[in-house]
């Protein structure tokens, strides 16, 4: 008996160990999720409509994942599920009410899509909102998050064409970072006026970014296109403005 119990109980450590393993660290599904449907930064969300279950499937296989099992997964794992995750969900959210002009008709109220309870992680229901401010703003120091959170607007950053995945990540950021500062009809350096004109996502969670460099613009210089980097020469003596933000949703035309 004692022998048949020893068995036993190494048999569940065994299964247990091979769950924990289960959850694809390369976001397959994601990935087959953009491919099929994101081209450029934006997404065929008419054809996604109909085809939505490699999505779901992901977000349930997301959802599946306990709570004790994520908390033992590297943080650059953790951050990239969640990262996965935010702008999964927001796939999910945009075709729900597809036709839509903007996430922002979604609701009655202005910011509504952002309150909907429809994110499942770690045996929780949370709000798109609370993913982003509650959970990967305050337990995960990067900001460069802002660039690859996509919030379904065309002045957001572009959706990456491929998942995060923890083992790559922070090139990918870093990455991510670089082609939106390059979007010159969201951020660009003018040498001629000393004015660095940047996203209202700057404004927005300035905080974030002047804590670790000091300021908006030393925290850019370092991701700008080689000519503006060049240009910029003193951080401390640009001034800086916003430019508008696009709304309208990142639907491929």
């Amino acid at each position: 008996m004692r022998f048949l119990f020893t068995v036993l109980l190494a048999g569940l450590a065994a299964a247990s160990a091979g769950a924990a393993d289960v959850f694809d660290q390369n976001h397959g599904r994601f990935g087959r999720v953009l491919t099929a449907f994101v081209k450029n930064g934006n997404v065929d969300y008419a054809k996604l409509k109909t085809d939505p279950a490699e999505l779901d499937d992901y977000l349930k296989e997301i959802a599946a994942v306990p709570a004790a099992e994520f908390a033992r997964w590297a943080e650059a794992d953790r951050l990239a599920l969640l990262i996965n995750l935010y702008n999964a969900q927001t796939l999910r959210l945009i075709i729900n009410h597809y036709p839509v002009k903007s996430i922002r008709a979604i609701g009655l109220l202005p910011g509504a899509a952002w309150r909907e309870l429809i994110v499942r992680q770690g045996g929780q229901i949370m709000t798109l909102s609370h993913l982003e401010n509650k959970v990967i703003r305050v337990e995960y120091d990067e900001p460069r998050i802002h660039f690859a959170l996509v919030c379904a607007a065309v002045g957001c950053p572009p959706l990456r064409g491929e998942p995060y995945v923890g083992a790559r990540l922070y090139a990918q950021l870093d990455d991510q970072t670089r082609v939106f500062l390059a979007e010159t009809s969201k951020n660009r350096f003018d040498a001629a006026t000393g004015t660095l004109h940047l996203s209202p996502i700057f404004k927005w969670y300035d905080d974030d970014f002047i804590k670790p460099a000091g300021s908006l613009a030393a925290y850019v210089k370092p991701f700008l296109p080689e000519a503006q980097r060049a240009a910029l020469a003193d951080p401390a003596q640009v001034k800086v403005m916003f430019t508008d933000y696009d709304w309208s949703l990142n639907v491929q035309k």
